[in-house]
């Protein structure tokens, strides 16, 4: 269903209509505050009515924790309260957290028949009051402030109503292509760019320490591939990084496990992400490129960047420039690779690179694209000017960089269509609603809920591809995807719908 999510999400509906059985389909079971549940809580059954007050109030505060976390909240009762709603609205609005009224549309028969049909029916007068209450409530919903009101029929096909609510609201959509109000994202155009270097990219950042290694990476090679996937990026750093594990936890050299992954791959591209230039010359980058291109019959490509971990330099004796020095380097390397993977062995005299021969063979295989890492200006300025792409975080923040990078691409000369406008997306990944928030709690650590959940876009398989979807039509032609918790090949099949995002 379009909403958003986290959200408030309160039911409308009389006895029979349905509320308990959507909420169910839709949400888990701990998101779902239900009156009648409380009542078989705090009283004998879910039909004491004696114990609707003690119910009513522990309702309250459940609600109150679960908003003030900022969770998705979805109140099941009557709904036809009005003090009660815009208070559950006015908690919302201050966790910043949008509102949303589903209103079951059931027809009177249905919800009488089904009614009768219970072990403890709600008398025929509370029905007949609970109908007319819920009508009236529909009609005043649409000036309470709602982020949407959205009326289901007995098919579950969703209309909208107009609301005068606030729409401004910062939320992560469930849908990922359909907003709130009815309308879609503004639309984009997807950029074929060259070397078919577009899609969904598997990066492997994590390795595992008690397997074979090789059998590892051949065995997420082959589901990469069963999954559609466009390709593999593998992670540059001589020691695990702190975002990603321990220390002391495997990385692999990445230029020799890729020439082991071109052995067992046949459509996969292959490349890092990112080589900083400050661990090798660029000629032997260069070389290194250019010798997976031709391994891969041209499925190669370079990720590079400036290079920003101290730690490891001076654990391994390499001198770490200033922030300027290392994207003087960045310039250098790319022009001298790109220099060296030129026809012929003539000399080369550049802006910034002068060398007396390029001979250097084997020659890559059709295009070797340069997707350079890193988010700063003169980072995309550099990748502009010199690279064929850029890599930068999937958040908003990312994204706006990805149009400054189009942006300045257009002022360099170059044809916007032609580049690589890529994202690193860091995804949690579950089969269903309930997996992904068993995946959140195990991977969140001391992290907030709905903070690590929304960092991460939580969400099942196809809601991630329709907002994959919707970062193509931001320009972007690429995601190199590292989920949250990727363990082994079953991890990476199950990204298959993933593969689709990109048309």
């Amino acid at each position: 269903m379009p909403l958003p999510d986290p959200a408030l999400v309160v039911l409308v509906g009389a006895s029979g209509s349905g509320k308990s059985t959507w909420a169910s389909r839709h949400y888990r079971a701990a998101e779902i505050v239900s009156s009648d549940q409380l009542r078989g809580v705090v009283g004998s059954g879910e039909h004491d009515l004696d114990a609707s007050t003690d119910a009513f109030a522990l309702l309250e505060q459940v609600v109150a924790a679960r908003l003030g976390r900022r969770l998705t909240t979805v109140v099941d009762t009557l709904g036809t309260d009005a003090p009660r709603r815009r208070r559950w609205l006015a908690a919302a609005r201050g966790a910043g957290l949008p509102g949303v009224a589903v209103v079951l549309d059931t027809p009177a028969g249905v919800c009488r028949s089904r009614n009768a049909a219970r072990d403890r029916p709600v008398p025929a007068r509370a029905l007949e009051r609970q109908l007319a209450s819920v009508a009236a409530t529909t009609d005043l919903l649409a000036g309470e402030g709602w982020d949407a009101v959205l009326v289901l029929t007995p098919d579950d096909l969703p209309t909208y109503l107009p609301t005068a609510g606030p729409r401004n609201t910062p939320s992560r959509r469930r849908s990922g292509t359909v907003a709130t109000d009815g309308t879609s994202p503004p639309p984009g155009v997807l950029r074929e760019g060259g070397g078919g270097l577009r899609g969904v990219v598997l990066h492997l950042s994590r390795f595992p320490a008690e397997v074979d290694l090789l059998e590892w990476l051949r065995d997420m090679a082959a589901a990469a591939e069963a999954a559609g996937l466009a390709g593999i990026a593998l992670m540059d750093h001589l020691i695990q990084i702190p975002q990603v594990g321990r220390a002391w936890d495997p990385v692999p050299e990445p230029w020799v496990a890729l020439g082991a992954l071109a052995a067992s791959t046949t459509r996969l591209r292959l490349g890092t992400l990112v080589t900083p230039v400050t661990f090798r010359a660029p000629g032997i980058t260069a070389k290194a490129g250019a010798t997976l291109s031709a391994l891969t019959g041209g499925r190669a490509f370079v990720g590079v960047g400036a290079g920003w971990w101290e730690r490891e330099h001076a654990a391994y004796g390499l001198g770490f420039p200033t922030p300027r020095e290392r994207l003087d380097a960045l310039e250098q390397g790319i022009e001298t690779m790109k220099a060296l993977w030129s026809p012929g062995t003539k000399p080369y005299a550049g802006q910034r690179v002068s060398l007396p021969e390029t001979t250097s063979y084997p020659r890559p295989v059709g295009e070797l694209p340069v997707i350079v890492g890193g988010g700063g200006d003169r980072t995309l300025r550099v990748a502009a000017r010199l690279g064929d792409g850029c890599n930068v975080p999937s958040d908003e923040v990312g994204l706006a960089k990805v149009a400054r990078y189009l942006a300045l691409v257009a002022e360099a000369g170059r044809d916007p269509s032609t580049v690589h406008a890529t994202v690193l997306d860091l995804p949690l990944v579950g089969r269903d609603r309930d997996d992904v928030w068993s995946r959140v709690e195990r991977h969140r650590g001391r992290t907030a809920a709905a903070s690590f959940a929304a960092r991460h876009h939580a969400g099942t398989p196809d809601e991630h591809t329709r907002r994959l979807a919707g970062l193509a039509g931001r320009g972007v032609t690429t995601a190199f995807v590292a989920p949250v918790g990727l363990d082994g090949p079953d991890d990476v099949l199950a990204l298959a719908p993933l593969a689709t995002a990109f048309g």
